[in-house]
């Protein structure tokens, strides 16, 4: 921690001092609030035990679980201890989850009892992992978490640096494989002002907690809440009925949202008539007719935003009504270039590759150098993304490339080519183009265009089954069709333009 670095760590001191008994953090299953200096205590003691148990700086640590008190005391005492929290999204299957805990080579791993039983039969395969714990008080079949706290030395933490990891999350599968995105303690307290600034933040607000720890937008809403003074109200499990309860109760002011939940809420409310007219500020992904109907419900506002996790959460941001369909303007400390298959900078109205610098761009992938080499080109951040700036300087989403084309159900990331790879696994499936289709639920949707080998058969349910089996579930089919023959390319691939044409239509 040198003269001009400031991490993670050094916020949690400073908040103890500055917002001391104010409330930083309550837990909505059991109703324990702990205070700004009381996290500091736990996370100390944490640091202690988990130096104890063999963490030293740079070591990595994974986390399978839902959101809770003790997942956000790992991140403060893993800042401490100048090592890398590895949040691992529980909806994968337990070979993913595999893969990520192996692919950074993790020392210690934390688990959600409802997960262990998956875990432990990875252990064999898990060659680092050195020790398993609990994740929270709930017990199980690994190491109790509370065992970590009983170490009461007088603390010294370790030299970290702005640059240094804080955080590994690994990215929807290019090219088959996920890729872990490194972001420092620097990306994190630059996302955290950005997030403070556009929203006014003062510890008058109260943040609902309700995307997962594991998402670069649950994980930057509870440190950006944090470092401004504000409660995060937890919630382990999102419910729409006790959400309404606990934006009538704490006088919740802002929360960040995908499709469905902002809609949930809203007709939560509905039902109840809790007062929801707190919620000043909601902020994500969602419909134009959700969005408004927020607005007209509560006098808020709804703030859209372009981002990924290489941009640590966020790379243009606005509210919705200065420029409805648009991804707002450039941040304060960002700056954004549109350019062309040449790296030759676009003018307005036309559409390029979204690049970008700044201090919230990550580190890089993990042990990923030619990877690296080729996203920051030319000294810029390459997203993958394309869009178009209007005359004004609102930034317009356009898709992804070709090399990079995604899909964004609920918020979640899927590329078509890692589900391609498992439907084709599927013995009856010849060809198959997936892309994404409008969804009323999820925004987006994923749809399967198959063609079968001569003389099979299958249901769709069947195949959406078997995708499910062995891939997280939401990277499942929700649509499949089944067609006698798939348009090809020259070279005998599927024409994925013309498949698109023919097979997206309005759901």
């Amino acid at each position: 921690m040198g003269l001009y670095d400031f991490t993670f760590y050094d916020l949690i001191n400073r908040n103890a001092a500055t917002f001391g008994d104010r409330a930083a953090w309550f837990e909505v299953d059991d109703s324990k609030t702990l205070t700004f200096s009381q996290y500091k205590e736990k996370v100390d003691s944490l640091a202690c035990g988990l130096r104890k148990s063999g963490i030293n700086k740079g070591d990595r640590i994974g986390v399978l679980g839902k959101n809770s008190l003790e997942y956000f005391l790992l991140y403060g005492a893993a800042a401490a201890l100048g090592a890398i929290m590895l949040p691992i999204n529980w909806r994968l299957s337990a070979d993913e989850v595999g893969y990520n805990l192996n692919d950074c080579e993790s020392k210690l791993v934390f688990v959600d009892q409802e997960f262990q039983e998956s875990v432990e039969g990875l252990k064999d395969k898990l060659s680092t992992v050195e020790h398993y714990f609990n994740l929270g008080p709930g017990g199980g079949r690994f190491s109790d978490f509370g065992s970590l706290l009983e170490h009461r030395d007088d603390f010294e933490p370790e030299e970290v640096s702005s640059d240094d990891g804080f955080v590994i999350i690994h990215t929807a599968a290019v090219a088959g494989r996920p890729r872990g995105a490194v972001l420092s303690h620097g990306n994190v307290m630059c996302a955290d002002m950005h997030f403070g600034y556009f929203f006014n933040l003062t510890p008058k607000d109260a943040h609902l907690n309700i995307l997962p720890l594991f998402h670069v937008g649950g994980l930057f809403m509870v440190t950006a809440s944090f470092h401004s003074g504000v409660v995060n109200v937890n919630m382990s499990k999102f419910d729409a009925t006790t959400a309404v309860e606990m934006i009538e109760q704490k006088k919740i002011s802002m929360m960040f949202t995908f499709a469905p939940i902002l809609s949930s809420v809203l007709e939560a409310h509905e039902k109840t008539g809790k007062d929801i007219r707190s919620l000043r500020i909601s902020a994500g992904l969602d419909t134009p007719e959700t969005i408004e109907k927020y607005q007209k419900i509560t006098g808020g506002r709804f703030y859209c935003m372009y981002g990924q996790t290489e941009t640590s959460c966020v790379a243009t941001f606005g509210a919705y009504n200065d420029r409805p369909g648009s991804a707002g303007k450039m941040l304060p400390l960002a700056e954004v270039r549109l350019v062309d298959d040449y790296e030759r900078p676009v003018p307005a109205g036309q559409v390029g590759e979204i690049t970008m610098k700044g201090p919230m761009i990550f580190k890089g992938y993990w042990n990923l150098p030619e990877d690296n080499e080729y996203t920051f080109r030319g000294g810029w951040h390459h997203t993958g993304d394309r869009g178009r700036f209007d005359e004004d300087g609102f930034l317009w989403y356009a898709g992804r490339k070709a090399e990079k084309e995604l899909i964004k159900p609920g918020g979640e990331n899927v590329y078509p080519a890692e589900v391609e790879k498992v439907v084709l696994e599927h013995p009856s499936v010849e060809r198959t183009v997936v892309f994404g289709v409008p969804d009323p639920k999820w925004k987006e949707g994923i749809k399967a265009v198959c063609q079968l080998k001569e003389g099979e058969s299958l249901e769709p349910k069947e195949l959406i089954d078997f995708v499910g089996q062995r891939i997280a579930r939401y990277k499942k089919p929700q649509y499949v069709e089944f067609v006698v023959d798939l348009p090809l390319l020259e070279d005998g691939s599927p024409d994925r333009a013309k498949v698109k044409e023919l097979y997206g239509g309005e759901r």
